[in-house]
């Protein structure tokens, strides 16, 4: 398992920027084409007879997420610590969930629409607050919106990953943790282990696996070993897909060999990435549209689904232009909570955690050198205290300057 040439110099991949953009422009044109009744009552068909049919297989942008992520973890932990993963996590993932939170339950709450929706309702202030935390599907509270089950997946891949973090991360290790994960994730339904089921994450585990994977692959070069994890991931995508096609009933057939040929294009696209071959891709805007993407993915369903029904009743618009719209104006707001919002409360939230490992590895030093901290007496200067530690007999020996 050694890897199978000299690491490459990271460099930032406009190509998976352009594939966020894809994946979350697919999964919204799922949700207000495909998931819903646009006038509460009829179904999309009835509006989007050709469309529909397209759209319909949108919801496998998830899928193409998972990948990208598998790759971009890896890519973002590699020579990092474990206080270094967790702080890039956190201050990536909470500060744009807190505000389109905010924002979506204000919307929902000011305008509220009914009838043929997948998602409905006002939430309360203890269910705004439970959603905060991002655990609100373990701890049994319904999520203002339900596109955020995607989120909880991405969190216990974290764990897993942090783990190995944890360890170091090194060439062996990472090719280890994928093929035992492949091998629980297989074996692990047959089981009927609840908590296989939760921590293996089974039914999306090959794309992570696979994304990690083709990081490897980008970093050392190809190999057979990584190609036949790649390969193998992608064998058990198929079957998992074909599962969940065959559970979606939107009024129409939907079959199922498109699905499996969106998830081989989506698997062929990151490999293309690993191997290089879409490096001259450099535009800089895809780096602004693969920002835009979380924050347009938390917020396109319900604001969504709110703006085209009340533009609907109200202009009688053609449904493919209200849905254009509706896309066109959640990317804007999606720009505005980036630029606006996510970017100062991140860079805040950064510097906090920083500053907190900091205090918290300079305190584990002190305590493993025996040193004494200053003692502090309410309302008067701290006492200067020399820092001293242990001889072999035991006794008190200052610390050199």
């Amino acid at each position: 398992m050694s890897p199978p040439g000299g690491p490459r110099r990271p460099v930032r991949l406009a190509a998976l920027d352009a594939l966020r953009l894809i994946a979350a422009l697919a999964v919204a044109s799922y949700h207000l084409t495909v998931s819903w009744r646009i006038d509460g009552h009829n179904p999309p068909a009835y509006f989007l007879p050709h469309l529909s049919h397209v759209s319909i297989y949108g919801f496998l942008g998830v899928e193409l997420f998972f990948l990208i992520s598998g790759f971009v973890i890896g890519m973002s932990s590699w020579n990092r610590s474990l206080g270094d993963f967790f702080t890039s996590r956190v201050s990536r993932l909470y500060p744009a969930y807190w505000v389109c939170i905010l924002i979506t339950a204000a919307v929902v709450t000011l305008v509220p629409i009914a009838g043929g929706l997948p998602v409905s309702g006002t939430p309360d202030l203890r269910e705004i607050a439970v959603n905060l935390t991002m655990l609100q599907e373990p701890l049994g509270v319904a999520s203002v919106d339900t596109v955020y089950w995607t989120l909880f997946v991405e969190l216990r891949f974290y764990l897993l990953f942090a783990a190995l973090v944890a360890l170091g991360l090194t060439y062996r290790r990472v090719v280890v943790f994928c093929a035992v994960w492949m091998t629980v994730a297989v074996i692990g339904p047959t089981l009927g282990n609840r908590v296989v089921e939760v921590v293996a994450i089974p039914q999306y585990a090959p794309y992570f696996i696979a994304g990690v994977a083709a990081f490897l692959i980008h970093r050392f070069g190809r190999s057979p070993l990584l190609l036949a994890i790649v390969g193998f991931a992608w064998l058990v995508s198929v079957q998992r897909v074909s599962e969940r096609v065959a559970d979606v009933n939107p009024g129409f057939r939907v079959p199922i060999w498109p699905g499996v040929l969106i998830v081989t294009l989506a698997y062929a696209a990151v490999l293309a990435v690993a191997l290089g071959w879409t490096d001259r891709i450099r535009w800089r805007w895809l780096t602004t549209a693969g920002a835009l993407t979380y924050p347009f993915y938390l917020l396109h369903q319900r604001i969504g689904y709110a703006f085209v029904r009340r533009a609907h009743q109200a202009t009688g618009l053609p449904a493919w232009v209200l849905v254009l719209s509706a896309i066109v104006l959640i990317l804007g707001l999606a720009w505005l909570v980036h630029r606006l919002l996510e970017k100062p409360l991140a860079a805040r939230m950064r510097g906090t955690l920083r500053r907190a490992f900091a205090e918290l590895r300079t305190a584990s030093q002190r305590d493993a050198a025996g040193a004494v901290p200053p003692r502090r007496v309410s309302g008067a200067t701290p006492e200067l205290v020399v820092p001293r530690q242990r001889d072999r007999r035991g006794a008190d020996v200052p610390l050199p300057d």
